[in-house]
């Protein structure tokens, strides 16, 4: 099968959005399909990579940190693509490679696949004053978009709801995104990590991975922190973002900077070695589709404490790999247990593990969109003769 995956970003770019095409892409190719990415450039400039095609674009930061556009669906790499005659489209993005993706649709007769990977209503702050007029121009600009796809990639039942909510009619598959399992299973590497940052060796660490956006609440988490009652522990923050200088500055407000560590940028690489140094996962963001760094947090064989959410639903199960918080008495009561019993800690790490296996490869993501993709195709022409 020839797959074209659309998408605005892609490597070097890290994001829940990337490592998901990634691991997609290696599953796919390990089954013998022949798939091709199309994604846009960070300069103004258009060039191509072992079957990835970088379009010229434009920033529009502005709008939203990191966002870029491309006006053109002209250009030399869209011929190729033409000639090279995809069987299916798997959009990741909702903006340009959406539009191009549109373009080689029509172009080819061929059904464009989509996966809803953001919650844009947690967004609305970054282009709208008002929450609840915010709210319904997400649900009309998805309306518009969907209404392309012959069908619709939920990573979770949170978004599936989200997506009937907004009168999507387009059929809807539930896929929880898959990881590379085997990067996540090395020695621990502690003493690395506790050296680098120098980070007290007596101390037990909490460890928050993500993007330092304001959508991901992490103030909540310094502020939970600075009340827990435990003197030798530590909070490493990893990532970066356009909240970090801020977070920073909270921190200390908080009197805690001794005690919070923030890496910035890590390379994918190496982000094991992070799971793997701390004792516990913590986040309290509400603007999950999915949340991959649970999961991968969770195949480190690391207990996650994380603020209640839907997304997580059928992911962090409480009292068995981690919990689910409503307040701060929640989140003290779940540090202070897993942190106090070794026994039950060595319990919760191998449901983690364990669970991760089961439930989040890559492989098992893999052959699920393979019959999808074979289902979708199969229903579009069907509906094509069915019309004409």
């Amino acid at each position: 099968m020839k797959i074209l995956i659309t998408t605005e970003c892609y490597l070097p770019v890290i994001n829940g959005v990337v490592t998901s095409i990634v691991n997609l892409r290696k599953e796919l190719q390990k089954m013998d399909h022949d798939v091709r990415i199309l994604t846009l450039s960070a300069k103004n400039k258009s060039f191509q990579q072992d079957g990835i095609y970088y379009m010229s674009s434009l920033s529009i930061g502005k709008i939203y940190p990191g966002a870029r556009i491309s006006l053109s669906t002209h250009h030399s790499f869209l011929e190729e693509i033409l000639e090279w005659k995809p069987d299916i489209i798997h959009s990741q993005c909702e903006f340009s490679t959406f539009r191009i993706a549109k373009h080689i649709s029509k172009m080819l007769n061929i059904p464009i696949l989509h996966t809803y990977h953001t919650v844009y209503e947690d967004y609305t702050h970054y282009f709208s004053p008002n929450h609840k007029w915010g709210k319904a121009m997400v649900a009309l600009f998805s309306k518009k978009i969907l209404k392309h796809a012959a069908a619709i990639i939920a990573p979770t039942k949170k978004v599936h709801t989200l997506l009937h909510g907004y009168g999507i009619e387009r059929p809807i598959h539930i896929v929880p995104t898959g990881i590379n399992l085997q990067q996540f299973s090395n020695a621990k590497e502690k003493h690395f990590i506790y050296d680098t940052y120098k980070i007290p060796s007596d101390h037990q660490l909490l460890l928050f991975v993500g993007r330092l956006a304001k959508e991901k609440n992490v103030e909540e988490i310094l502020t939970y922190f600075a009340q827990l009652s435990q003197p030798k522990l530590s909070l490493l923050i990893v990532g970066d973002g356009p909240h970090r200088d801020y977070l920073q500055q909270y921190a200390q407000n908080l009197s805690i900077e001794n005690q919070v560590f923030f890496t910035g940028l890590i390379e994918p690489n190496d982000i094991s070695s992070y799971y793997q140094a701390a004792d516990l996962f913590v986040s309290a963001s509400n603007s999950e589709t999915q949340g991959l760094t649970y999961i991968e947090a969770l195949a480190s064989g690391l207990p996650a404490i994380c603020r209640k959410d839907p997304c997580i639903e059928n992911v962090i199960t409480n009292g068995v790999n981690g919990w689910q918080y409503d307040d701060f008495g929640d989140f003290k009561h779940a540090v202070d247990r897993l942190l106090g019993d070794p026994m039950l800690y060595q319990q919760f790490s191998n449901n983690a593990r364990q669970g991760a296996i089961q439930n989040y490869s890559s492989k098992s993501f893999a052959e699920k969109m393979e019959g999808i993709y074979i289902d979708t195709i199969a229903s579009y022409y069907f509906k094509m003769e069915y019309i004409y």
